[in-house]
């Protein structure tokens, strides 16, 4: 280990690609990496990278707060990046860390807790005349005239959790009939997964396009916005294709959308690296959706197209230190797009997989990123999010990017698991993609129908697959960001290859 006195000693409270993709820019500063790892961790590729590695425990123990804390007490830690999912949006853990005189690599608690209330967040954001999706001015209470809110707004509706996300405690509703049970079963849920059974109206924006705003901003009042990513392609309301700058997204409109996201960081008081998420519609107006309060799975697609490491950024403005950049002179240069590579089936609904990778060779060449969480020979376990390794590409133009992304994946080669690369194959090669006409509907209408033509199942097959389904999302939602899967997955994956 180093002795130069200004290193620091900086602990990744993650796994996976995000904490071997943290450690990286870490080493690069001339920092220790002290790696967390549970049980089912132990020969994974963040722990054999760092400098030090801790085990933790039980595979959930990656959300034990008191644990974490500890280690950090007992091995001297300057410094906590939490990455993404776990618990880098989770106040009671950000003040709980500076309460320990140690620095969290992130917003401030209030800002994380302000933010990461959905009612809170849309009112905030019309108090400063950013556009909203109109609808209920807050929760939906017991003698509320729905009639008159829905009346206002015009079916459909979006019946929407106020905690959480995910695509859980959300309804759409098309017309009264539906409604008082939408509400309830949305409430339902969502007092299930978060605790809280709040929920709100809003209207539903039919094919819309999800536009999200990267922000960075330090403790010194600066905030820079770093252009939009599309993040459109989506599957149960979460992301799987990524790219910036936005294929739909003019120079003046790319303006507007950078300065509602500084507006929204300037009212919370914000600094640090988030992101400010849209929803836009076919005339291109656009609504304020939520604010995640850390590093995106997506951020590699912006530090493609501004040069930026955004890491070194969040640890430079945790220390103090000014943006290292001049925002004005800056513009999107070239294009780049990311393909999240998940153990996941795409043509049964992408449903988890998991198994040994018995072949994982990345891709390589000109322009190709890969943050990778796996090694070959490694088992993909039960108990996390099936991000394999997140596949990402750059070029002059779009159209270069998206022939670049076919050759990496021709390049990939993965057996063992069941993968998204044949989906991002399919993505790549969509006139409705090339053309960069696309929406959140995008699986639905063109994916589902080539799943469909393509696979048979039994009705008992599809029962078990989604019961499986069911079971792991309920227990993905208890623990709010980990993912387990349960043992069944084997069972149905045996009935299905025998069929």
């Amino acid at each position: 280990m180093s002795s130069n006195k200004t290193e620091k000693r900086i602990l990744i409270a993650n796994r996976g690609e995000i904490a071997l993709r943290i450690m990286r820019s870490i080493r690069d500063m001339g920092h220790c990496v002290i790696a967390i790892y549970s049980d089912v961790d132990r020969m994974a590729p963040h722990v054999l990278f760092a400098d030090e590695a801790y085990c933790i425990g039980d595979p959930l123990s990656y959300l034990d707060i008191d644990r974490l804390v500890d280690i950090c007490k007992t091995y001297k830690i300057d410094m906590v990046h939490p990455g993404y999912g776990f618990l880098s949006e989770n106040a009671v853990f950000a003040s709980t860390i500076a309460r320990e005189g140690i620095i969290f690599i992130g917003p401030s608690a209030e800002s994380i807790s302000m933010m990461g209330d959905k009612l809170a967040a849309k009112s905030l954001a019309r108090r400063h005349d950013i556009p909203v999706v109109p609808g209920s001015d807050g929760q939906i209470l017991p003698d509320e005239d729905l009639k008159s809110i829905v009346k206002e707004i015009g079916f459909p509706v979006l019946i929407k959790a106020s905690a959480g996300g995910g695509g859980k405690g959300m309804r759409i509703v098309k017309n009264e009939d539906e409604l008082e049970e939408a509400i309830q079963r949305a409430a339902s849920e969502a007092k299930e997964a978060f605790g809280d059974g709040a929920v709100f109206i809003e209207k539903y924006i039919e094919s819309p396009r999800h536009i999200e705003v990267q922000v960075i901003a330090d403790q010194f009042g600066n905030v820079a916005d770093l252009f939009e990513r599309d993040c459109s392609i989506q599957r149960r309301h979460q992301k799987v294709i990524e790219e910036a700058p936005s294929p739909k997204i003019d120079d003046i409109l790319r303006v507007q959308l950078g300065q509602a996201a500084v507006k929204i960081c300037k009212a919370c008081n914000y600094y640090g690296a988030g992101t400010v998420e849209f929803l836009m519609d076919a005339n291109n107006h656009f609504y304020f959706l939520e604010m995640n309060t850390r590093l995106q799975v997506e951020h590699p697609v912006t530090e493609f197209i501004t040069g930026l490491d955004l890491v070194k950024e969040q640890i430079r403005i945790a220390m103090g230190e000014k943006l290292s950049f001049d925002r004005a002179q800056m513009h999107p240069r070239g294009h780049s797009i990311e393909l999240r590579v998940c153990a996941e089936n795409p043509m049964e609904n992408f449903l988890p997989d998991t198994g040994r990778l018995h072949i994982f060779r990345l891709p390589a060449g000109p322009g190709v990123r890969v943050d990778e969480g796996y090694s070959e020979g490694m088992d993909v376990p039960v108990y996390y999010d099936p991000l394999l390794a997140k596949l990402i590409v750059y070029a002059e133009n779009r159209k270069e990017a998206i022939a670049r992304m076919k050759r990496a994946i021709s390049e990939f080669r993965i057996e063992g698991v069941s993968n998204t690369l044949s989906f991002g194959n399919f993505v790549m090669n969509h006139h409705e993609f090339i053309d960069g006409n696309y929406d959140t509907l995008f699986i639905g209408k063109y994916w589902n129908q080539q799943a469909d033509s393509n696979t048979s199942i039994s009705v008992e097959e599809s029962l078990i697959a989604a019961a499986v389904a069911a079971q792991w999302q309920a227990f993905k939602t208890s623990s709010n960001t980990v993912e387990p899967r349960p043992r069944e997955l084997s069972l149905w994956k045996k009935r299905a290859a025998n069929r």
